[in-house]
């Protein structure tokens, strides 16, 4: 391994004081996304007590934000592609701060519903925004240690969270803690007012590399804004029809009515492009069925399967969100040092040695609960520090954060279907077995897929088709798999090819491909 190609051991070095700056405005909106998030899934049996709903129905709650992230993920980010990266920071961290007030002022469950969907659209917003806004701003060969590095504030805002429920609640209402998350916001705020914009963004803006409007592209004027007005409120309502609860068949009919409208939304604004977006959101989704069943309903685990009192919630809270805080940082330095794949999977392998042992401890062995949790965390969620920038690294730069704010986010509906099929899986298991049986299942699924780079793969065999039908080449290299797209700080630290030309803007994903500077090299 060359000194030109790997990351140095201090690596600080070389990073300028505005790279500093630009971490540190990126991170603490990102703390703060975590912190007014995660409240929800501390005060649910406080929340399911005073509303009078059963655990599954509560359970709704968490996955509410779900439902209107993917729309945040498409709109923001492509205010980001289109104005730049920085107001778009700014506007998604004012909304969900202002939808965590919001939530403290609920009168009954459809009111919360109402107000956690608007944390979830500045939570889309923040996610895709703030890593391309980092991704962008750092140094090339440091970018997985840069997704690393943002994501860890998530965790970290969740511990700040956790403490707080036990400093608040006991003493004076679930409300109260929702109110008390404004109050960092504001600073996080004060310190995006004051970046530059995004090193790589103002390159293209300066050269008239106009970039991909997702917004302009799916909603013109004419019968296309109409009708995808149309198809946007049929796949809302068949979200929420979906969490409120139905029979098999009915659930499948509306799930696949909510594929069909993705499909084709992501048709339009990513054209040739689509079945890349897909898989990466099929991928994505995976990821969030392994990680949030854990997230969403460890609190509830521990209060009524081992009866921990709300300190011992926010002690082991505490473990588990340091532990994803390194877990996030490792995965982001080794993704630097031997490339993105082999991070994630070689994570994620490990975590499958901890998922039985946490729900085998029972309620007397705390401080085991405590390392158990740590290391699982660290090595499954923390593992998922890369995932931004291994999905990230299949667009191109002028639909970068519309695209990968919209295929996350879309993804990110797993995080909906979690705590929800937890919590049905718990009534024939326990809540502990179907948390794990989730766990080991899904985690195997995305190490098949990530490993096996499975977007890339079926991009390339839909360039195959298309070039076998006559049609033109996209424009840009193809999406590389297989082990070479992946090898290690080698592909990181390739050197930059030629800008991409600007897309069409009727047709602007149709042959907008990678780009040369930052295709697959992870």
């Amino acid at each position: 391994m060359s000194r030109s190609t790997a990351p140095p051991l201090r690596w600080r070095a070389e990073l300028s004081g505005q790279d500093w700056k630009a971490f540190t405005a990126a991170w603490l909106g990102y703390a703060m996304d975590g912190f007014d998030f995660v409240l929800i899934t501390l005060v649910l049996t406080e929340i399911a007590h005073d509303f009078h709903l059963s655990t599954v129905t509560a359970a709704t709650l968490v996955s509410a934000a779900f439902v209107s992230r993917w729309f945040g993920g498409l709109a923001i980010g492509a205010l980001g592609d289109r104005f730049g990266r920085r107001p778009a920071m700014v506007l998604s961290i004012a909304l969900y701060a202002t939808g965590s007030v919001l939530c403290g002022f609920s009168w009954g469950y459809w009111s919360l519903f109402a107000f956690r969907m608007v944390v979830g659209l500045g939570m889309a917003g923040e996610y895709g925004t703030s890593v391309t806004y980092l991704i962008e701003s750092w140094p090339r060969k440091l970018r997985n240690t840069a997704s690393g590095m943002i994501l860890s504030g998530y965790p970290l805002g969740g511990v700040l969270a956790a403490k707080t429920y036990a400093w608040v609640v006991p003493h004076s209402s679930w409300r109260v803690l929702f109110w008390i998350g404004v109050l960092p916001v504001v600073l996080a705020i004060y310190l995006r007012r004051k970046l530059p914009e995004a090193a790589e963004w103002q390159q293209a803006a300066d050269a008239g590399r106009r970039p991909v409007s997702a917004t302009a592209i799916l909603f013109a004027a004419g019968r296309r804004r109409a009708a995808n007005i149309v198809l946007c409120l049929v796949a809302a309502v068949a979200l929420v029809a979906v969490l409120r609860g139905q029979d098999t068949a009915v659930t499948l009919a509306l799930v696949a009515v909510v594929t069909a409208c993705f499909v084709t939304l992501t048709v339009q604004f990513a054209g040739r492009l689509w079945p890349v977006v897909v898989a990466l959101m099929v991928t994505v989704f995976c990821a969030f069925l392994y990680s949030w069943p854990l997230q969403a309903l460890l609190p509830t685990y521990l209060k009524t399967s081992l009866h921990y009192s709300p300190d011992q919630v926010s002690d082991a809270l505490l473990y588990a969100g340091c532990g994803y805080a390194v877990g996030s940082v490792l995965s982001g330095y080794l993704g630097d040092r031997f490339g993105t794949r082999i991070a994630y999977t070689g994570m994620l392998t490990a975590s499958l040695a901890f998922v039985v042992p946490v729900f085998a401890l029972g309620s007397g062995h705390t401080v085991w609960m405590w390392v158990l949790l740590f290391l699982l965390v660290g090595t499954g969620s923390g593992g998922s520090g890369v995932l931004p920038k291994y999905v990230s690294d299949h667009y191109p730069l002028q639909m970068r954060a519309a695209a990968l704010g919209f295929s996350y986010n879309v993804g990110a509906l797993g995080g909906a279907a979690a705590p929800i099929l937890g919590a049905k899986l718990a009534k024939p298991l326990s809540l502990g077995t179907s948390i794990a049986v989730l766990g080991v299942a899904l985690t195997a699924l995305v190490v098949l897929l990530v490993g096996c780079d499975v977007p890339a793969r079926v991009q390339a065999a839909a360039d195959r088709r298309a070039e076998r039908a006559g049609l033109p080449p996209r424009e840009g290299p193809a999406p590389r798999h297989g082990p070479a797209a992946d090898t290690g700080p080698a592909a990181v630290a390739a050197p930059p090819g030629p800008p991409a030309p600007p897309a069409p803007p009727p047709a602007a994903g149709n042959g907008a491909g990678p780009d040369p500077d930052t295709s697959k090299r992870t």
